[in-house]
């Protein structure tokens, strides 16, 4: 770091907030120079664990035959559960279901049954196939609808959490009222976290029986509680540190315990450090996933498109286990309004257990796959209508005094929904577009012609906050040393997001000094306890103010010993860039901190922030479960080609809420990647099991997230730069998960394309992943329902 030359009179320091400053590792990941757990230079005697996956999806262990793998070359040492001292558990809810190694019967195929600890990564990757184990098969639910048949058959239905259900008025009545009504049902599938790092834990032994975890984790301070229960140690025992993941996009909030729990029970039995890194394709199999859902709807509306009644449930895959399926599909209802008003309104969750792999957080927790339902709802009553959907979305938006209450009887207050709309209505010039693309599809339905176009523009509202609301709070530390260089420590992870970059800057602003004073230390409960997830996009919110609480504990002590020591009034004590006004004199920062340190005056503080005015009552369904909404909306355009099903993304328009942007260059680029991984999801994304219960699109050979040529042809991207309404971190609102649900307009524009076959008069019934085999039988099936109400049944 080099030492900043101050100007003598500036206006700003550089690095602050509101600037659009590179990412803090964006050069070393060019360069190859970020370090990664798995670039770290490796103790001595490191040893590497590979683990034991079951091959049956439910049954129960017959027989366990480990001797040749004990044998095997390298190998050190084998645990099973018999061997773990504490709990054999790494479950983050209080379900406790979530073993480290199976123990009498597996639950899904590709389960820990044991792990082998080797002198080499390769000797324990083959030691571990030389299991021979066998099992009495049980019968296996696979997926949502196997689930929903075997509570038919059983009377109840087996559920990994309790359900949540929210209402607001009188449903039966609204929708027995309403003029139209239409009942369906939509599948909207799952998605693989595909981060470019895997899941990785280094764990290194130490004295006392302490363990020190290098873990690629958003939540340091649960790996930490979950391997000291594992190891039945105090959590005092286990220290995790972790500088940045290589993504981690929800995948890394929970299921980083196993692979943390494995190493540090190796080190603690062998006394040598440990690594284990699964293979890609174990870390597939092992791993949960986003959520796939069947969405059961039933909405009441009138001719002109009022909606008013609506009836969803969301019924999920969970897999095995509870893990964290149900807040997961408790944000799926808060989220099932996006940004529509329902005067009538029921919404329930069937959080279903398969034995499959158990799903887990993904990159909007829920989220999206409530606000898609909401956007199902909205082209059925486009469709039946005849109108654009566009015209009814603005008819539901929620609006003023009467239409303002959610279904969680949340009051929605500053609605931006209306103003992004038509603003990004008027800049992608969606109108004409619109016309020339109808225009050029009845060309090609008269003419016959293979590509057919399509265009739609959807909003979203997102809520942020942690819907547990104890979750909502974070602690930082800041250090002032003596020649006026700081050090900022938080709980915050960073996964590539921006988030230690951001939080800096605040650290910068709060001293007016430049952002290369300010060092990024990487994350450890040492410093920073008892830490929230990274997630639910708050890492800004949350820790930022930690850490701006911190350094104004510090001013404080700085300004109280200006106004003892130099006899002014503490408004003559004034923070400038580089430089602190006292009275009539202006001193250097360094200069300023080497008298406060001289004076003996703490310049290390410790801060903590929790969000104010919020609460749920889960039982009842009410509360104010968010601090504030993010908004924004794209406008997307696709050309299709009828014979293949192929696809391309020609142009795409956003306008993203962030309130006042703390970074303009790394909020953009969040945009531009959540666009394009929620594209991913719902067009070529695909995850597929066979009949066994073994996960088949488990490698990139068989599983296609974007790639450049996927991008859209034409990418817009502007920020509304409103300040937020609510006193966040300088006015600024959350950019994590909001701009995923973007892509539900590629989804659209593509159903948009089918739909030119029918003439727009027959509903498209495309389901997502939108992939060209599905687009392809949506256009057959169009071109059937055509033929058939033309009386052609040829």
């Amino acid at each position: 770091m080099h030492k900043p030359v101050f100007a003598a009179n500036r206006d700003q320091v550089t690095g602050g907030v509101y600037q659009s400053t590179r990412h803090d590792s964006g050069h070393k990941h060019v360069a190859g120079e970020a370090l990664y757990i798995d670039d770290m230079p490796e103790p001595a005697g490191l040893l590497h664990a590979a683990l034991g996956l079951s091959h049956c999806a439910h049954g129960l262990i017959k027989e366990i035959d480990l001797s040749a793998v004990k044998d095997s070359p390298g190998v050190e040492l084998v645990l099973t559960a018999a061997d773990v001292p504490g709990v054999n558990d790494v479950s983050p809810s209080n379900h406790h279901d979530d073993p480290v190694f199976a123990e009498g019967k597996v639950m899904f195929y590709g389960q820990p049954i044991f792990a082998v600890i080797a002198r080499t990564r390769n000797e324990a990757r083959l030691a571990a196939a030389k299991a021979k184990i066998s099992y009495e098969e049980l019968p296996a639910v696979l997926d949502i609808a196997a689930a929903r048949k075997d509570g038919e058959t059983s009377g109840s239905l087996d559920l990994v959490a309790e359900p949540m259900s929210l209402n607001r008025g009188d449903l039966d009545a609204a929708m027995a009222a309403a003029p139209r009504r239409i009942k369906r049902s939509m599948n909207l599938g799952g998605q693989e976290h595909f981060y470019l790092e895997s899941h990785i834990a280094l764990a290194v032994p130490g004295e006392d029986g302490d363990v020190t975890l290098y873990s690629s984790t958003q939540h340091p301070s649960e790996i930490q509680h979950a391997v000291a229960h594992v190891l039945d140690v105090p959590s005092n025992a286990i220290t995790c540190e972790i500088r940045r993941m290589g993504g981690g996009f929800g995948g890394k909030e929970t299921q980083g315990n196993i692979f943390a729990a494995i190493a540090a029970l190796a080190a603690r039995r062998t006394g040598r450090a440990v690594k284990l890194r699964p293979d890609r394709d174990d870390d597939m199999v092992a791993t949960g996933k986003r959520h796939d859902f069947v969405i059961d709807y039933e909405v009441g509306f009138d001719d002109e498109g009022h909606i008013l009644a609506v009836d969803i449930l969301f019924a999920a895959r969970c897999g095995f286990s509870a893990d964290l399926s149900g807040p997961v599909t408790d944000r799926a209802l808060f989220h099932a309004d996006n940004a529509y008003f329902y005067p009538a309104v029921r919404l329930n969750a069937q959080p279903l257990r398969t034995h499959t792999v158990s799903n887990t957080a993904f990159r909007g927790f829920g989220g999206p796959q409530g606000a898609i339902g909401a956007e199902r709802l909205i082209e059925e009553v486009a469709y039946a209508t005849g109108k654009d959907p566009l015209d009814i979305r603005k008819l539901n938006f929620y609006g003023g005094p009467g239409r303002d209450l959610t279904p969680y009887h949340q009051t929605v207050e500053a609605d931006l929904s209306a103003e992004i709309i038509a603003k990004l209505e008027a800049s992608s010039d969606y109108q004409a577009r619109r016309a020339e693309i109808r225009a050029e599809n009845a060309r090609q339905n008269a003419q016959g012609g293979v590509f057919r176009r399509g265009i739609a523009l959807t909003p979203v509202k997102f809520g942020i906050s942690f819907t547990n609301s104890w979750q909502n709070q974070a602690g930082a530390l800041v250090n002032v040393y003596t020649d006026g260089s700081v050090s900022v420590n938080h709980g915050g992870t960073e996964m590539g997001q921006g988030l230690y970059i951001k939080v800096a800057q605040v650290v910068a602003q709060a001293f007016q000094i430049d952002l290369d004073m300010v060092k990024i230390t990487p994350t450890t409960t040492a410093k920073v306890p008892n830490t929230s997830p990274t997630a639910a996009s708050s890492g800004t919110d949350l820790n930022g103010m930690a850490a701006l609480n911190a350094c104004n504990n510090i001013k404080e002590r700085m300004v109280a010993y200006a106004v003892e020591k130099h006899g002014v009034p503490a408004d003559q004590v004034e923070f400038l860039p580089g430089r602190v006004r006292v009275g009539n004199r202006e001193i250097g920062w360094a200069d300023f901190v080497k008298e406060v340190y001289s004076n003996r005056i703490q310049l290390s503080s410790s801060g903590f922030y929790r969000t104010p005015d919020i609460y749920w009552d889960r039982k009842a369904g009410r509360g104010r479960a968010f601090y504030y909404y993010s908004y924004g909306a794209a406008a997307s355009e696709v050309t299709i080609d009828t014979l293949t099903g192929e696809y391309r993304v020609e142009r795409v328009d956003i306008l993203h809420d962030v309130g006042s942007s703390l970074n303009p260059a790394i909020d953009i680029g969040q945009i531009e990647g959540g666009f394009v991984q929620g594209m991913g999801w719902l067009t070529t994304e695909e995850l597929w099991w066979d009949n066994k219960g073994r996960l088949r699109t488990h490698a990139p050979s068989t599983y296609k997230i974007p790639v450049a040529s996927d991008r859209p042809r034409v990418f817009n991207i502007n920020l509304l730069n409103k300040p937020n309404h609510m006193p966040s971190i300088h006015r600024s609102k959350a950019v994590g998960e909001p701009p995923l649900v973007l892509p539900v307009s590629v989804l659209h524009a593509l159903s948009d394309a089918v739909a030119s076959i029918g003439d727009y008069k027959i509903f498209p019934d495309l389901d997502a992943p939108a992939t060209p085999e599905r687009v392809l039988f949506a256009v057959e099936a169009m071109r059937a329902k055509v033929r058939e109400r033309s009386g052609d049944h040829g």
